[in-house]
């Protein structure tokens, strides 16, 4: 196994362990040992909503370059792509492209528009007003955090839309929180 493979195997060992041991993910974006605390977990998952809710009107004022700009800036802020694959599955994507590990699948998914996504219509772009993160848990363990819960989103038209959602964070060299697993999926409802 090569050295970026044991270190991403080493990131996501730590996220489903709850190892607190002091990772590098890789040499440019090394973790650091300090813990997670529930604030910080809130605070993300707030601004993860207002970054949604700003897509979509920066979409409606500036069209689709301005959005994939902000979408852009959203995943380099929020999301752990720069120390490694992502484990991303968005609530509304088809095999084959089901799960997003990449910066390019998650921007696909969010604002559409690429080639190599064509079943994405830009989730982001469907005018949403509002996020609410409700918490089933949220579990801590040093620099790691994993929260399960629903995140119910309310469009411009006033309709809300409630998904599944589970987030694992990695607090990165800087201190801030990273996204290194987001799990979304609409809730099971029988025929």
């Amino acid at each position: 196994m090569n050295v970026i493979a044991l270190k991403k195997t080493a990131l996501i060992s730590a996220l489903v362990l709850g190892t607190s041991a002091p990772l590098v993910a890789s040499a440019n974006a090394p973790v650091v040992s300090s813990n997670i605390t529930e604030a910080e977990v809130l605070a993300a998952q707030q601004a993860w909503g207002k970054a949604l809710v700003q897509i979509s009107r920066d979409f409606e004022a500036g069209g689709l370059n301005k959005a994939r700009e902000t979408a852009n800036a959203v995943l380099d802020a929020a999301y752990g792509y720069n120390m490694g694959p992502v484990l991303f599955k968005p609530t509304l994507t088809v095999a084959p492209q089901t799960f997003r590990t990449t910066k390019e699948g998650a921007l696909a998914y969010f604002v559409g528009g690429d080639k190599n996504y064509p079943n994405d219509s830009g989730f982001a772009l469907k005018g949403w007003r509002a996020v609410d993160v409700k918490n089933t848990g949220i579990h801590l363990h040093g620099n790691t955090a994993i929260s399960m819960g629903n995140v119910s989103i309310t469009d411009k038209a006033g309709k809300v839309t409630t998904v599944d959602k589970t987030w694992g964070y990695v607090k990165d060299s800087t201190g801030n929180l990273r996204i290194v697993l987001h799990h979304s999926s609409l809730p099971y409802s029988p025929k």
